[in-house]
């Protein structure tokens, strides 16, 4: 797992062929202005999912993982806090969806508060809880960039 700035988004290019073209769309995109849904930027090697959402208590949600995709999780407006801990050891919650690359888990987690202009990168090995609060439910946009591996 990785939490950083936009700005400082230069540092984690080398870590994967596709993340500089990732990162470049973030920069060189109107994120205000994205449409709810999915954006192609390379097919099914790298693509962007713009969310918006209210933001859902820690209690009662469940760790998630992919084994296809990294993610690049960019808020674009608001705030939420974002669970993460190690994949290896948490039981899983239901089967794996191989067709939707993703796995439910229970466990426990720890939360990062992520506001406009932060991203966190998710490894397959890293379980993560996004779209949470503490105390007030917050209004979020997000965009998920989903990296294949």
């Amino acid at each position: 797992m990785i939490i950083d700035l936009l700005s400082n988004a230069a540092r984690y290019e080398p870590l994967h062929p596709r993340f500089k073209a990732a990162f470049d769309f973030l920069r060189d995109t109107d994120v205000q202005a994205l449409a709810h849904g999915r954006t192609e930027i390379d097919g099914d090697a790298l693509f962007a999912l713009t969310q918006v959402y209210e933001t859902q208590p820690v209690q009662g949600g469940k760790l998630e993982a992919h084994q296809r995709y990294i993610d690049i999780q960019f808020i674009v407006i608001g705030e939420e806090h974002i669970g993460y801990a190690p994949l290896a050891g948490q039981p899983p919650a239901e089967p794996f969806n191989s067709e939707k690359d993703i796995g439910f888990y229970h466990g426990d987690a720890s939360f990062t508060r992520l506001t406009a202009g932060m991203f966190a990168i998710f490894f397959p090995c890293d379980a993560h809880l996004p779209g949470r609060h503490l105390a007030t439910p917050a209004h979020v946009k997000k965009i998920v960039l989903k990296v294949a591996t």
